[in-house]
C-alpha cells in the first residue's frame, strides 16, 4: 500500500474497512504495531487515527484487550446554529426583524443552573420578532452574557439581527439544545395570529466559549414549523 501522508488518510482507510464489513461488528482489528507496519508509518500516527474513530463511537478501545469494531455504533444528527434570515430566504421569502425589547437586567433565578453567569451579573435581554414576507415566523427571547460579549451592548440590532450578529462575532466551543412544544398563550397567539392553545415548536439553546456562557436563547416558531436535519 502507498504510504499515507497523514493520520486522516489512515482513518479513512480504516473507516472504509469498517463500512464495507472487511472488519465485522464486534471483531478485534489488528494492533497498532501491525497497522503501522502495513501503512509504513509511525505507530503514533495509527494511534491518532484510532483515537478519532473511538471518539465517534465506531470502535471501542480497551487497554490490553485491543480495539474492537463497535456492534451498535451511535447515529448522530448534524446540527448547526442557523442564521434566521438565511433560513427564511431559503424558503423563498423576504426576512425582516423587529427588536421589541432591549435592556440590561439580571439573569432570572430559574436560569442560573443552566446558564451560570456570576451572581449579580447583568445580561442583555432582548425580544425579537422575525417575519417571512411580513408573516410571523419566529419569536426570539435571548439573554446574552455581557462578560463574554461586551461589545454586544452597542451592536446595531436594527441593521442585523442579534442571531446573525452573534454567529459572526461570538465564537463558541460547545452548546446545549432542547426541543419541545408549548401551547400558545395570549401574547404568542396574538403575534402568530392563531388560537390560544395552539401547539408551537420551541428550541432552547445555550452556547459556551470554554467555561464562559455566551447566550441563552428561546425561539418559538409559527404553527406548522418543521425542522429538518441530516444523520
Amino acid at each position: 500500500m502507498k504510504e499515507p501522508n497523514s493520520w486522516t488518510q489512515i482513518r479513512e482507510e480504516l473507516l472504509r474497512r469498517i463500512n464495507e464489513r472487511v472488519w465485522q461488528p464486534g471483531e478485534i482489528i489488528p494492533g497498532e504495531a501491525d497497522l503501522a507496519e502495513e501503512f509504513g508509518c509511525a505507530r503514533t500516527t495509527v494511534n491518532r487515527a484510532l483515537r478519532d474513530l473511538a471518539e465517534t463511537g465506531l470502535v471501542i478501545r480497551k487497554r490490553k484487550a485491543g480495539t474492537r469494531v463497535a456492534i451498535n455504533p451511535p447515529h448522530k444528527a448534524t446540527l448547526t446554529i442557523p442564521v434566521i434570515r438565511e433560513e427564511v430566504e431559503a424558503r423563498g421569502a423576504a426576512h425582516r426583524h423587529v427588536v421589541t425589547l432591549r435592556e440590561i437586567r439580571p439573569l432570572p433565578p430559574h436560569l442560573h443552573a443552566a446558564f451560570p453567569v456570576p451572581p449579580g451579573a447583568d445580561a442583555l435581554y432582548t425580544e425579537t420578532l422575525h417575519y417571512a414576507d411580513d408573516r410571523p415566523f419566529l419569536f426570539e427571547e435571548r439573554y446574552t452574557n455581557l462578560e463574554a460579549v461586551p461589545e454586544i451592548a452597542i451592536a446595531p440590532m436594527d441593521k442585523i439581527s442579534l442571531n446573525e450578529w452573534l454567529v459572526q462575532n461570538a465564537p463558541y466551543t460547545t452548546g446545549d439544545m432542547a426541543f419541545f412544544a408549548i401551547s400558545a398563550d395570549a401574547g404568542l397567539a396574538r403575534f402568530f395570529e392563531c388560537p390560544v392553545g395552539t401547539a408551537l415548536y420551541v428550541v432552547e439553546r445555550i452556547t459556551w466559549n470554554g467555561d464562559l456562557p455566551i447566550t441563552h436563547v428561546r425561539m418559538t416558531y409559527a404553527p406548522g414549523y418543521r425542522m429538518r436535519t441530516r444523520i
